[in-house]
């Protein structure tokens, strides 16, 4: 069996976090989750958000990209891709507000998001019939904005 090129390997993968031998869909949100909060204390919130909307659109560009080359190696959908559960925590992580409970939204966005993504409700199991790397990615997207409207949501009732 022939190996893949690195950059989608390393692309597809979350950086390797999609090697990881148990939940590597979990791994690769959890890695996204730790790469913003180190965001969160190295940039200025509104450059925060920007930053992040920034991750969101290219990586899904890249990530479909990559899935697609990916696949002929692989197959269709291999659990080692991660890149679009990274891509679906940090939607709904444009959620999270800049007060002292910010953390605990970091938590929730994991969480919905993890949920959404494995139990699939809503639509977002139809996302995984698009074509390649598009039908790879869209489901996390999917299970993303309604963890963001979700968050929302809360904001708005909590304050």
């Amino acid at each position: 069996m022939k190996t893949p090129p690195f950059l989608p390997v390393l692309i597809g993968t979350g950086f390797g976090a999609g090697f990881s031998p148990f939940a590597p869909g979990t791994a690769g949100a959890l890695l996204a989750s730790i790469i913003w909060v180190i965001l969160y204390f190295l940039l200025p919130f509104h450059i925060l958000l920007w930053a992040t909307v920034a991750l969101v659109i290219v990586f899904t560009f890249a990530g479909v990209w990559s899935a697609n080359r990916l696949k002929l190696f692989w197959g269709e959908d291999p659990s080692r891709i991660v890149i679009d559960e990274m891509i679906g925590v940090w939607i709904p992580l444009l959620a999270v507000p800049n007060n002292d409970k910010w953390y605990w939204y970091v938590i929730a966005a994991f969480v919905l998001f993890r949920m959404l993504d494995i139990w699939k409700p809503l639509g977002i199991r139809k996302m995984e019939s698009l074509p390649g790397g598009i039908g790879v990615l869209m489901d996390d997207v999917l299970a993303g904005v309604y963890s963001f409207l979700l968050l929302i949501g809360v904001r708005c009732l909590v304050g």
